[in-house]
């Protein structure tokens, strides 16, 4: 699952807010989820961990222009996909939107 969005701000600003987001997610999330790692490389956070059963893992590359979010799901959330890849892709755009 591929989800690019438009940051409209710096390189800096736009890791810095995904920063941000990681952690309110692991704040909110975090006694739902289980084994969660997560490590920058240059400009791509690397992630991996349980939720509610089940596996992801993934990066989010910051670039000039963009964030990208790719994410593994597993077999039994294909299901699930449109709705999850509508519920990340309005988060992320919600992260930027007053940019």
């Amino acid at each position: 699952m591929r989800i690019a969005v438009t940051h409209h701000t710096t390189k800096a600003n736009a890791r810095s807010r995904v920063e941000q987001k990681l952690s309110a997610l692991l704040t909110q999330f975090g006694g739902q989820a289980d084994e969660m790692e997560h490590s920058w490389t240059g400009d791509t956070l690397t992630f991996k961990g349980k939720a509610k059963g089940f596996s992801v893992s993934g990066t989010v590359e910051v670039t000039d222009s963009e964030i990208i979010i790719d994410g593994k799901l597993p077999f039994l959330a294909k299901p699930f996909e449109s709705k999850i890849r509508e519920a990340v892709k309005r988060e992320a755009d919600a992260m930027f939107r007053t940019a």
